[in-house]
Order: structure tokens, then C-alpha cells, then sequence
């Protein structure tokens, strides 16, 4: 593959529609939350009432918050929960397991999250912005820009429409529990740090102040922004790191990954392996195969090496078969082609698992829904 590596411009103006979302409860502090209630003249007891509603039980609908009175509840709904999200847009594979939203927020900006169900596990793919300005170019996301960074509320609000659903049964398999949240969906969310933050810690906080998930079922993704990704180590919240790294030279990785000319293969695996040595989590390298482009064995070999050369045991490998989006030159890989990078891989002793593709025929790639839309 041959250009001249395309350089990244993080200051450049981001197009589309802007906004900055309604203060919602979920953005608010246990602390803050007693204060806002208050000022709506209502007792701080109420604030645990509302964490409980919406964390516990799932719901903003003042019509299901029969231990407020009716007064109370709509008064307090109508101040601390203004509708962020509408879903517009829904899609299902995989015999209804897999359930793809198409997202429109309170400016007209477009998000999509997607539920997936298995055996023995629900996942909730989650975007945290509007649109992406790191330009991938196999990403159907990276194609549309930026629009803007969504609220903490606005991906929180993904994550407890998806659990509500999985409650009430509405996925195939019977009323569930959410295990899992992925920050895969559209966005970059380590350059939206402060939000992404937030929701993790909307997530793991226990009962009624948050979802009480384990922040080691809550994973986050970036293309390798070496200052975040090591700020994150320092947040004491022992969540799962992926490392979108794609191709193990620069040469290669900075025409994919833009961002790489900032911050190179080097510098991003050693900040991952920083992550390990502080958290002892091991961390996940993602790895999409795209046809002839970066699923030569020889790349699964030096790939191989230079996680071997940081160390053994701290990280695992997600080999990706790329979802193609509509016209665009990328495809997978061919299948044999996957299982002998993923021997290599073996063969220098790194754990290396196929990712599980799901939703190819529904648009499964992040940005493809949203993308139909602005054409």
C-alpha cells in the first residue's frame, strides 16, 4: 500500500450541527443531586428516590415513580430529566440477539449503540461521539467528522435504554441483565475523556447512585492517544484498555490511523503496557484483518515481537474480520488468511482470539446508519 501518510489536524473546525445538551440528573453528583432537587423545593431525600428510579428500576417516567407524589414526580422529572435520545432507527440480527439503534439526540446530532446477546453474556456497544475526527479511513465513523462530544447522560442514557430492554425481555432469550459495556461505538472516547469518565463511574458506583456494574466488564477503546491512555491508568478504576492498533508498522499504521503520526506504534504499545504495570489488567489489542492490506503473516510476526518485547502476560489479541461498509474498497480478509495470522500470533505466545462478528447484515459497522442518512 503506497500515500503519503495524511496528517492529523486536532484543531481543525468539526462540521455539523452543535449543541450543548440539557443538564440532565445523570450528569449531576450524588451531592448534586440532593442540591437540584432541592431547588425544585422538594426534600433531599427525593435524590436517592430518583437514583433509585433510574438505576435501580431503569425509568425517567414519572407515570412509574408511584412513591413520589404525582405532583412531585412530574415537577422533578420535567427539571432533571429532558429527553436526550429518540430512538429512530431500529435493526436486528442474529435471530433478534443482536439489536443496532440508531440514536437521534435533542440537536439532531445521530449516534448508534449495539446490544448483543450471548450465552453467557449481554454486551452494549456504546458511542461517545457524534461522528469522529481521527479519520480512520476503513471506519465508516471516521468518514462522517466530527459533529461533537456527547454528554455523560447522553451515553449513560444508551446504556440504561439497553438494560431496560434486556429487563423487560424485549431481546429473545427471556428478561436479563446487562453484563458488559464496550466503548466501541462511534467516537474516539478518550477524546472525550471527561465524559467517558463520568459514565464509568455512573456505571460501577453501587446502587442507587449508579448501575453497580464491575468496571472489569466495562471495556474502553482508543487509537492510541498516549497522554489519555495514561491518565486513565491513573484513575484507579481497573476497566479493560483496547488498543485499536490495526498494523505494527508505522509506515502502514499512519496511513489506517491518522493519529499515529502523532503518537507511534511504539509509543501506543508502550503506554498499554504502562496500563498493565499500573492496573494489572491486561490489555487487548484490536486488531481489524482488512484483505491485503495488513493480514500478511509477516505483520502478525513482528506484531508478535514487539508485544513479546514489553513483556509476557499482559496483553490479549482481537484479530477483527472487518465489516465492510457500502463502496468502500476494504474488505476482510479471506478466512484461511485469518487463521494463519492468528497462528503466528500463537506461535510467539500471544492469546489471540478471533473477535465474534456480529450484525454484518444490518449495517454493523459504527456510522453506517447515521451515514445513510446524510447521504
Amino acid at each position: 500500500m503506497t500515500g503519503t501518510p495524511v496528517r492529523l489536524d486536532l484543531s481543525s473546525p468539526s462540521r455539523g450541527p452543535r449543541g450543548k445538551p440539557p443538564k440532565h440528573f445523570v450528569d449531576l453528583t450524588p451531592e448534586q443531586r440532593v442540591e437540584a432537587v432541592t431547588e425544585l423545593g422538594e426534600k433531599p431525600f427525593r435524590a436517592k428516590q430518583l437514583a433509585t428510579h433510574y438505576f435501580t428500576h431503569l425509568t425517567n417516567d414519572p407515570a412509574l415513580m408511584t412513591d413520589l407524589p404525582k405532583a412531585t414526580r412530574d415537577k422533578l422529572v420535567e427539571g432533571l430529566f429532558p429527553q436526550l435520545l429518540t430512538a429512530h432507527r431500529t435493526q436486528t440480527a442474529d435471530k433478534g440477539t443482536t439489536v443496532k439503534t440508531l440514536w437521534h439526540l435533542f440537536d439532531g446530532a445521530k449516534v448508534e449503540s449495539v446490544l448483543m446477546r450471548y450465552a453467557n453474556r449481554t454486551t452494549l456497544c456504546v458511542s461517545s461521539q457524534a461522528g469522529c475526527g481521527l479519520a480512520c479511513s476503513f471506519c465508516a465513523t471516521g468518514q462522517l467528522g466530527l459533529t461533537r462530544n456527547l454528554s455523560t447522560a447522553e451515553i449513560v442514557e444508551q446504556v440504561r435504554a439497553a438494560a431496560r430492554s434486556l429487563a423487560d425481555g424485549e431481546v429473545p432469550g427471556g428478561p436479563t441483565r446487562l453484563s458488559n459495556v464496550v466503548f466501541m461505538g462511534m467516537g474516539e472516547p478518550l477524546a472525550n475523556y471527561k465524559s467517558v469518565m463520568e459514565t464509568v463511574r455512573r456505571l460501577v458506583a453501587p446502587a442507587p447512585d449508579g448501575l453497580g456494574m464491575s468496571a472489569r466488564n466495562v471495556t474502553v477503546s482508543t487509537v492510541g492517544m498516549v497522554p489519555a491512555m495514561d491518565r486513565l491508568a491513573k484513575e484507579g478504576i481497573p476497566v479493560t484498555l483496547a488498543l485499536s492498533l490495526h498494523a505494527p508498522d508505522d509506515e502502514l499504521r499512519s496511513e489506517l490511523v491518522p493519529v499515529n503520526t502523532r503518537w507511534s506504534v511504539d509509543e501506543a504499545l508502550d503506554s498499554a503496557h504502562r496500563y498493565f504495570e499500573v492496573t494489572g489488567r491486561r490489555v487487548s489489542i484490536e486488531y481489524a484483518l482488512i484483505r491485503d492490506i495488513n493480514d500478511h503473516a509477516w505483520r502478525a510476526d513482528l506484531l508478535g515481537e514487539k508485544l513479546n518485547a514489553r513483556g509476557r502476560g499482559w496483553v490479549h489479541c482481537n484479530p477483527i474480520p472487518l465489516n465492510p461498509t457500502p463502496g468502500s474498497k476494504w474488505t476482510a480478509s479471506d478466512p484461511r488468511v485469518e487463521q494463519e495470522f492468528m497462528a503466528r500470533l500463537r506461535a510467539h505466545g500471544i492469546p489471540t482470539t478471533i473477535r465474534d462478528t456480529r450484525g454484518s447484515e444490518i449495517d454493523g459497522a459504527c456510522g453506517q446508519l447515521a451515514a445513510e442518512e446524510d447521504e
